[in-house]
């Protein structure tokens, strides 16, 4: 009892000693004076003082009059919360929801206050600890913390989630005037929006957010008014908005900004302004940033290309997770574009923006494989990815693998499961109808079937596949698998054509030229025979030139048909060669044969 009544009469002589104290170093830390502060609270933190404790914590996270030291700032601001101190509950709250190392609360003693933190592993973020301070600094009254409390209460795991309960602590810090907690209730609304009417009532809470100057609410208003979301549509209005985020380091608002620069969307283009906020936004880990500069200086805007920068800001972002540049880059490599071709880095970067999510370089990577451009490795790799989405049903997948085991790439070619896979891709996927329907027409992992063959190709042409169309037509015209149409041949060819196809134009021309249940048009074949040599199709690069040698649907013109024999010789055309010797020596070239 004598040393509790000694204990409580020396403490109570010491409190005003220790206020003054306290009062000293704020006195000090408002000098600027952080490390003369810092040896004085130190003491006071070490004697209980929770606000010393608060503000020794402060010091180690911020390094201000002490060195940057993320446990011993999180330890000292965690004795501070334990006393409830309601700004120290509210910093560890934020710095759990960042992700805190362990040693935090077992105690161990790490061997340098210089330690260096990016070898560490990362700390995952921890929803659980960082509600119990949040709501224990919330409940104290804290605005920043009520707004805090709600948003872990609405994007927290399921089990502390409760939407009902996030809206009124985000009331609480908005009645309070807290600008987080317009933004809680701004963003709430935006969440279950789906007229215009309740999405002007979420423009409401983040306009209050966004006129205190808060960052994201600015960047939210801009969006809203780009889109004309809540608020009238107003590209001006736009992009001030992301131009004020832009200065609160809001990434997504340098981007905005640098882009509406760049093209003059809501303001006087700027291209090197646009530029350098891109860059800003794209350095701070903004990866579809950094992808526009790759586009950026790919295209050559404004500027002749620059196929170094574009790379580099393309792989900048792939390593931020950008599947579309990963995509860009394995194009780029495969088409030689500002690089030498190298099918093996484009292989590299199709396989890494199909892990990342891109489907179509899946397809991409799969050609390669297929023309085999692609390391062996990546074949079999290829096959097993293909072989785990199709036995789990994936349909696309299945067909790409029924391709491979047609081919043979990455396994053993076996043409009859082959012909499994594909039969089952082809209930949805066209290109599976058309490969499986040419496989039985030619008798590949089972007994020819022409009847069924065609009409599986027939089904892929009628969904518009080119490729399919054209196989179709032929069978029209042999008659392979069931009767001769020669006119609904034309027809379909036609189709082809008309998407680009040169072998379908030379078909066309071919029907046209004679000899099939079609009337006869010279003059339209000659049309057609130049648009499929304009094409680099050879054959017709020869008849086109047979065509002007012998005024066919048209005048006579040597000097073309010459221009023409020496495009298809250059294509290893023999007869080309012949036929245009006898141009030069006067003698006669033969007449095109129905084709």
């Amino acid at each position: 009892m004598l040393k509790n009544l000694i204990s409580r009469l020396f403490g109570k002589r010491n409190e005003p000693a220790a206020d003054n104290r306290l009062l000293q170093a704020k006195s000090l830390l408002e000098q600027g004076e952080h490390s003369k502060a810092f040896t004085v609270l130190t003491t006071l933190a070490r004697e209980g003082q929770p606000e010393a404790q608060y503000l020794v914590g402060q010091a180690y996270l911020n390094a201000q009059g002490a060195p940057p030291n993320l446990i011993e700032g999180a330890r000292w601001t965690r004795r501070a919360a334990l006393k409830g101190w309601d700004r120290a509950a509210f910093i560890l709250a934020t710095l759990y929801l960042h992700g805190l190392p362990p040693e935090v609360e077992e105690g161990e003693s790490l061997s340098s206050v210089f330690e260096d933190y990016k070898k560490r592993e990362k700390a995952q973020p921890d929803y659980y600890k960082a509600a119990r301070w949040a709501r224990q600094a919330a409940e104290a009254g804290n605005p920043d913390a009520q707004a805090l409390y709600g948003y872990i209460l609405s994007a927290g795991p399921d089990d502390i989630r409760d939407p009902d309960q996030a809206l009124l602590w985000y009331q609480k810090s908005a009645d309070a005037g807290c600008l987080q907690g317009y933004l809680g209730l701004g963003l709430a609304a935006l969440k279950g929006a789906q007229t215009y009417e309740q999405y002007a009532q979420a423009a409401v809470e983040l306009q209050k957010a966004a006129d205190g100057g808060l960052g994201t609410a600015l960047y939210l208003m801009g969006v809203m008014a780009e889109r004309g979301t809540g608020v009238p549509q107003d590209d001006a209005l736009a992009t001030a908005y992301f131009g004020r985020a832009a200065e609160q380091n809001v990434r997504g608002g340098q981007a905005k900004y640098g882009i509406a620069l760049m093209a003059g969307k809501g303001i006087e283009r700027n291209r090197d302004r646009g530029e350098s906020w891109l860059r800003k936004a794209a350095l701070a880990g903004d990866a579809e940033a950094a992808a526009i500069l790759g586009d950026w200086y790919g295209r050559g805007i404004d500027l002749p290309p620059n196929y170094a920068e574009a790379i580099s800001w393309y792989r900048f972002a792939s390593e931020h997770g950008h599947a579309a540049a990963s995509h860009t880059l394995g194009t780029i490599y495969m088409a030689g574009v500002g690089v030498p071709k190298d099918p093996e880095a484009a292989s590299f970067w199709f396989k890494l923006a199909a892990e990342q999510g891109d489907k179509k370089a899946t397809a991409d990577l799969a050609n390669l494989v297929l023309e085999g451009d692609a390391p062996r490795e990546d074949g079999r790799a290829l096959m097993e990815f293909y072989k785990h989405a199709a036995e789990e049903g994936d349909l696309l997948a299945a067909f790409n693998f029924g391709v491979c085991l047609a081919q043979g790439v990455g396994v053993e070619r076996d043409e009859e499961e082959a012909l499994l896979w594909l039969h089952k891709a082809a209930e949805k996927v066209v290109n599976a109808q058309y490969w499986y329907g040419k496989m039985l027409l030619q008798g590949r992992g089972v007994a020819q079937n022409p009847v069924e063959g065609r009409a599986w190709v027939q089904k892929a042409a009628e969904a518009g596949m080119a490729e399919a169309e054209i196989a179709y037509a032929d069978l029209l015209v042999t008659g392979v698998g069931g009767p001769k149409n020669h006119p609904e041949a034309l027809r379909i060819y036609k189709q082809a054509a008309e998407k680009g196809t040169a072998s379908a134009m030379f078909s066309v021309a071919a029907l046209y030229g004679g000899g099939h249940d079609v009337p006869e048009d010279r003059a339209l074949a000659r049309e057609w025979f130049l648009r499929a040599a304009e094409q680099e199709h050879p054959a017709a690069q020869l008849m086109i030139a047979r065509y002007y040698a012998n005024g066919l649907g048209g005048e006579k013109d040597l000097e073309q048909a010459r221009i023409w024999y020496r495009k298809a010789e250059a294509q290893n055309l023999a007869q080309a060669s012949a036929e245009l010797a006898s141009i030069g020596t006067g003698g006669t070239v033969p007449l095109p044969a129905e084709s």
